[in-house]
């Protein structure tokens, strides 16, 4: 137990746990009986024993050792969660906070409305904050939050979900600033089969993250990620996998890469050069184009345009899409869309519209 004494400390003492219930809020749980010698748990989740598979998970970690407290408490009510905190017994007193909560609620800026915001932010935002306030005054070994990779590289729809992180990570240097541990795990993507928020998506998501280098963590790589985060003394860490492959040939072939993968992976020099001869004649594609007749730019742009819909889409090609036939039909809706601008717009270097799949209804 040497390597993780520094998440639970060296005095025995209960370890809160919120989200519980969901299935990151169970994994966590049994590794941190299994790997790091928890012996008391203070599982909180809004439905508490009534939560589908509650009775199981507390059968479980009993017989692993653990004694378990299972508490219907929803965290970002401050009183109730003061009367929890409040009812810890003085023999085993808190040590650790593994805050794990949150849900989503995706949708484009301008469908986001004051409650879908507060619906998205009370269980991470002001959870994180009343366990602050309320358990500042302790010696706690460990305050860990579960953010996620949203906030620092933007993700489709996510705009709550990624103010939401953002403030959990501020909360995290805030509270090293001021003394007292702290640790936000922005987390990447989680597969599917492990459930929680990746449980929603389906495989045009997954092949989309995918084709932007990110993969997908099993529950032994994230436990893994945990253990080493847990050792490395830094306020937010992002544990995630990323196919630098991926990220490499988007580099080449785009000339940009995110400013946080900048020393991971670097735009190649001959690639710059080449950006910077087309600045007066326009972007890559446009001096491609100079070079066709009008009708050979038509059906090339028509291609690449049927190429770039069936990759958003997930589609094996370019011949599954109809040239003809309406967005809305082909099964786009307002993220798709926004992505599929965001490809034509790296693509060609011109403004478009958010809404250029309603403004242009087909290919």
């Amino acid at each position: 137990m040497d390597e993780v004494s520094g998440l639970l400390g060296e005095t025995p003492g209960t370890v809160l746990v919120t989200g519980a219930t969901g299935a990151l809020g169970r994994l966590f749980a049994r590794h941190l009986v299994v790997e790091h010698g928890a012996r008391r748990l203070l599982l909180l989740s809004r439905r508490g024993v009534d939560a589908a598979g509650a009775v199981e998970l507390l059968a479980e970690l009993g017989a692993l050792g653990a004694e378990v407290e299972l508490v219907a408490c929803d965290v970002a009510d401050r009183d109730a969660l003061a009367a929890v905190l409040g009812s810890v017994p003085a023999e085993w007193p808190l040590t650790a906070v593994v805050h794990t909560a949150g849900v989503l609620d995706d949708g484009v800026l301008a469908s986001l409305t004051p409650e879908r915001v507060a619906g998205v932010l009370r269980p991470k935002v002001d959870a994180a904050w009343h366990l602050h306030e309320l358990t500042r005054h302790l010696d706690l070994s460990a305050f860990v939050l579960f953010s996620g990779a949203a906030a620092a590289f933007g993700a489709a729809g996510q705009g709550s979900y990624a103010a939401a992180n953002a403030f959990l990570e501020v909360l995290a240097e805030r509270r090293r600033a001021e003394g007292l541990p702290a640790s936000a795990l922005a987390w990447g993507l989680w597969a599917p089969q492990e459930g929680g928020m990746a449980e929603r998506l389906d495989e045009v998501d997954l092949r989309r993250m995918a084709r932007d280098g990110v993969g997908a963590l099993s529950g032994s790589e994230g436990l893994a990620l945990f253990d080493t985060a847990m050792a490395v003394d830094a306020p937010v860490l992002l544990p995630m996998r990323l196919d630098v492959g991926v990220l490499r040939a988007q580099a080449v072939s785009t000339g940009t890469t995110a400013a946080l993968l900048r020393d991971l992976v670097r735009v190649p020099v001959r690639r710059r050069a080449e950006q910077r001869s087309v600045v007066e004649g326009g972007s890559p594609l446009a001096v491609r184009l100079a070079d066709m007749s009008a009708d050979e730019r038509a059906s090339f742009l028509l291609e690449l345009v049927r190429g770039r819909v069936a990759s958003v889409l997930g589609h094996a090609g370019a011949g599954a899409v109809e040239a003809d036939r309406a967005f809305k039909e082909l099964g786009f809706d307002s993220l798709t869309a926004v992505e599929l601008r965001n490809v034509l717009k790296q693509e060609t270097g011109l403004r478009l519209s958010p809404t250029l799949v309603f403004d242009y209804p087909t290919p």
